[in-house]
């Protein structure tokens, strides 16, 4: 696998518009929808850096959540559109640290915030040191 040199996007945000099927009879989106689409921006992160996670895996890399931290500030609603940013907040030896904040678009109200401690672990699932190009420059 070619990977870059270094991960020079740190920031990164997508839409999101919530389904039916991730709503309660209410309307509003469940609190286990959260953690699905945080995963979203690190997928899509590590997507405009040029990297994805079955070229990690396939060299051996592998990412588990160690921690995760959501705090709700307000209702998310069925089909309202919803930005998520994601951050690289912080690289070390064995893990990534990601920042991520739930905006609602139409007028800006941060409804969400939340983190993220993935480690770093070799496909035996033992710790590993990051690879050198997923620190920023």
């Amino acid at each position: 696998m070619d990977f870059p040199e270094h991960l020079a996007i740190q920031s990164h945000s997508i839409d999101i518009l919530p389904r039916y099927v991730d709503t309660d009879q209410a309307g509003v989106v469940h609190h286990s929808v959260y953690p699905v689409w945080f995963e979203l921006g690190r997928t899509e992160l590590l997507r405009v850096n040029h990297v994805a996670y079955k070229d990690l895996e396939a060299a051996g890399v592998f990412f588990v959540v160690a921690q995760l931290n959501v705090r709700y500030r307000r209702a998310a609603l069925y089909d309202e559109k919803l930005e998520l940013e994601t951050n690289f907040s912080r690289v070390t030896a064995s893990r990534i640290e990601n920042s991520y904040k739930l905006i609602r678009c139409s007028d800006g109200v941060v409804l969400a915030e939340g983190t993220t401690i993935l480690a770093c672990v070799s496909d035996e699932g033992k710790v590993r040191r990051v690879p050198k190009f997923m620190y920023p420059e």
